[in-house]
């Protein structure tokens, strides 16, 4: 089994910066893809970053130019430094790995920007 466990959430004005950590422990053969994803009250859980083993990154649109995903393999954890927050970015942010086709989750981080 794979575990994640994120951190890093929580209250930011908008322009400000959050950065997210989510640490992966457990069966670690095989992982490809880890990513974000969010959820918002009310909407669908959309994809925020992914990054693959490689290092190939891919964003949403609503990103692009303000999150950077990062991983440190050698540590097991993906980052998501997320810049120039806005308030509807708020939502909570789960982790995610892809491990032999099948999706790994963590428990999601609330991230709410407002003044």
């Amino acid at each position: 089994q794979v575990q994640l466990v994120e951190s890093g959430g929580g209250l930011v004005q908008p322009g400000g910066s959050l950065r997210l950590s989510c640490a992966v422990s457990g069966s670690l053969f095989g992982i490809n893809t880890m990513g974000w994803y969010r959820q918002a009250p009310g909407s669908q859980r959309e994809l925020v970053a992914a990054i693959s083993s490689g290092g190939s990154t891919n964003y949403a649109d609503f990103v692009k130019g303000r999150f950077t995903i990062s991983r440190d393999n050698a540590r097991n954890t993906v980052y998501l430094q997320m810049n120039s927050l806005k308030p509807e970015d708020t939502a909570v942010y789960y982790c995610y790995v892809d491990r032999l086709a099948y999706d790994y989750w963590g428990q999601g981080t609330q991230v709410t920007v407002s003044s």
